[in-house]
C-alpha cells in the first residue's frame, strides 16, 4: 500500500519518500544486478552505454532548450553534470574506435536496426516533454539520472574496472565528475556536496508549489519504470550466481541438487556476514570506508573464485 506523501515538504524530501518502492524495484531487476556484479559481456555493456547515450543526448538537449525555466534553472549546470560526451568517449574506447566513429560499429548498427521498445519509449517521453508547454517534469529525469550517477554509479565504476580490465579511468569517464567549483576530479566527499547542491536547487525550483512537487514526483516514478525497461532489455552473461540464486537454493531445501555446493554457499554467506560486521562495528565512513568496502569486496570475490 502506498504511503501518503506530505507535499508540504521540500521537493527533495518528497522525491525520496515517493520513489522508495520504485528505487527498490529497479535495484533488484536482473539487468541492474548483472551490471552491479560486472556480469555483462563487454559488448553487451557497450550496447548498454549506447542506449544511455541516446537517453542523455535527448534529455540534455531538452535541458539546454529550457535552461531558463524557473523550475529547471537552479539545477542546470552542463559543465558539471553533462554526461553525453563522457558516454561517447567511453563507448569509443570500449569499441576501439575514434570518438567520432563509434556509430559505424556493428553493435550500434544492430541496435539501430532492432531498437528496443524500451529505448524508443524513453527517448520519445523526453522529446514529448521538451516539446510540451510545461517542461517541468524534465527535473525528474535529472533527479533520477544524475543523482544515481553520483551515488550508485561510483560502486558500479569499481566493479566495471575489474570486470573489463579498465585502467586510468579509460572507458569509465561516465562515472567521473568535476568538483563543484573547480575543474579537478571530484572525490566521494565532493560528490556528496554536488548532490546536496542539486537537492537545494530542486527545492528552490519547486518552492512551495504543491502542483510542481506532485508533477515531478509522478514523473520520477515514470523515469524509474523507463529505466527498468532498459535493464529488462539487457542480456546478462552466464556467471556467478546472484544473491537470489543463493537464497533460493537455501530456501528450497535441496542444496545437494543445486549447482552450488553447500560449502560454497555457506562460505560466501559467512563472508558477507563477516564483512557487514567489520564495516558496521569498525564505523568506517566516507572515502576511507569506501576503500575498505572495496577491499572486502575483493576478498569475497577471491573466496568465491577459490571454490
Amino acid at each position: 500500500m502506498s504511503s501518503i506523501i506530505d507535499y508540504s515538504q521540500p521537493l527533495s524530501a518528497v522525491l525520496k519518500e515517493s520513489t522508495k518502492e520504485a528505487h527498490q524495484n529497479i535495484e533488484h531487476s536482473e539487468g541492474a544486478e548483472a551490471l552491479l556484479r560486472g556480469e555483462l559481456a563487454r559488448e553487451e555493456y557497450a550496447r548498454f552505454l549506447i542506449m544511455l547515450w541516446y537517453i542523455y543526448d535527448a534529455f540534455e538537449r531538452a535541458l539546454d532548450r529550457h535552461s531558463t525555466h524557473p523550475v529547471l534553472e537552479p539545477t542546470y549546470n552542463p559543465a558539471l553534470l553533462q554526461r553525453a560526451p563522457s558516454l561517447a568517449a567511453d563507448i569509443a574506447y570500449l569499441l576501439h574506435l575514434p570518438q567520432s566513429s563509434w556509430k559505424v560499429h556493428r553493435i550500434h548498427s544492430e541496435l539501430m536496426a532492432n531498437t528496443p521498445a524500451a529505448l524508443t519509449e524513453y527517448v520519445t517521453r523526453i522529446q514529448d516533454l521538451a516539446n510540451s508547454a510545461d517542461p517541468t517534469p524534465l527535473l525528474a529525469h535529472s533527479y533520477v539520472r544524475y543523482l544515481g550517477d553520483l551515488s550508485g554509479g561510483q560502486t558500479i565504476r569499481h566493479t566495471l574496472a575489474k570486470a573489463y580490465a579498465l585502467e586510468d579511468n579509460k572507458g569509465l569517464s561516465f562515472y567521473s565528475f568535476k568538483e563543484l567549483h573547480s575543474s579537478k576530479t571530484a572525490s566521494l566527499g565532493e560528490m556528496k556536496r554536488i548532490k546536496d547542491w542539486f537537492r537545494r536547487g530542486m527545492d528552490a525550483g519547486a518552492g512551495a508549489n504543491q502542483a510542481v512537487k506532485e508533477t515531478v514526483s509522478e514523473e520520477a516514478k515514470t523515469v524509474f519504470a523507463l529505466n527498468n525497461g532498459i535493464f529488462a532489455s539487457m542480456q546478462p552473461a552466464a556467471g556467478i550466481p546472484s544473491s537470489k540464486d543463493l537464497l533460493g537454493t537455501i530456501k528450497g531445501g535441496s542444496l545437494s541438487e543445486q549447482s552450488f555446493p553447500l560449502s560454497t554457499v555457506i562460505s560466501v554467506l559467512a563472508a558477507v556476514c563477516i564483512a557487514h560486521f567489520v564495516l558496521v562495528v569498525g564505523g568506517f565512513m566516507g572515502e576511507e570506508g569506501y576503500a575498505k568496502l572495496l577491499a572486502v569486496e575483493d576478498w569475497i570475490a577471491a573466496l568465491w573464485q577459490a571454490k
